[in-house]
């Protein structure tokens, strides 16, 4: 085999070692199995996972940048807490982001996808009384809007960030005092949607998440 073919096959298959353990990783802080303040040592993990410690500590590093967990290097990693300014910082960005999902999505949907879209929105509308609920059903429509935003960059930027996005606003629910408000501008986005106003939609989209 060529060197460099070979270098590039050791490359690519460290890369997907790494990308394994993020996984695993992160679905255990997502599922609340390492709760907050759970320390993680890079030793321990890589003999569950019977691999060497460079992937580990890769993947915790990507981890860390997602601030789902904070590193002390040569000690442990430690689990990250979910603060108010958390989600308040996370509201944020799930609204921007999803505000440009909705603007470039809505723009270059068939109507057959936008009616698909439609549909998922309308699952939104029995979601106020459960945040579980309410993070699953956003999260399907923000994935559609994103898959459908034909923008490589917009798409990579929310895979890596999915992780941190579902983990911070999984326990977050709509005040009780601004439900009503709440599913009016549900319903507002579902209409914007159907009518393939890619304006509407964003500001819709934006006000889901107060910005």
């Amino acid at each position: 085999m060529n060197n460099n073919n070979s270098m590039t096959s050791v490359r690519e298959s460290k890369q997907l070692l790494a990308e394994e353990v993020f996984q695993h990783i992160g679905a255990q802080i997502v599922d609340g199995v390492l709760e907050p303040g759970y320390r993680i040592r890079d030793v321990d993990v890589a003999e569950e996972l019977h691999v060497s410690r460079t992937p580990v500590r890769e993947a915790l590093q990507r981890l860390e940048r997602l601030g789902l967990v904070t590193m002390y290097p040569s000690r442990y990693t430690e689990v990250t807490a979910v603060t108010p300014e958390t989600v308040e910082q996370t509201l944020e960005f799930a609204g921007y982001q999803a505000g440009m999902a909705a603007r470039m999505g809505v723009a270059r949907m068939s109507q057959e996808e936008r009616e698909s879209l439609a549909e998922l929105v309308e699952e939104m509308y029995t979601a106020l009384d459960d945040d579980v609920h309410i993070s699953n059903t956003r999260w399907a429509v923000f994935s559609f809007l994103s898959a459908r935003s034909r923008n490589a960059q917009h798409q990579v930027l929310i895979n890596d960030a999915s992780m941190a996005l579902f983990r911070n606003l999984r326990g977050w629910s709509v005040p009780e005092n601004d439900r009503e408000r709440m599913l009016q501008v549900y319903r507002s986005f579902h209409d914007a949607v159907l009518r393939g106003d890619a304006d509407d939609a964003e500001r819709q989209a934006r006000l889901m998440h107060y910005v």
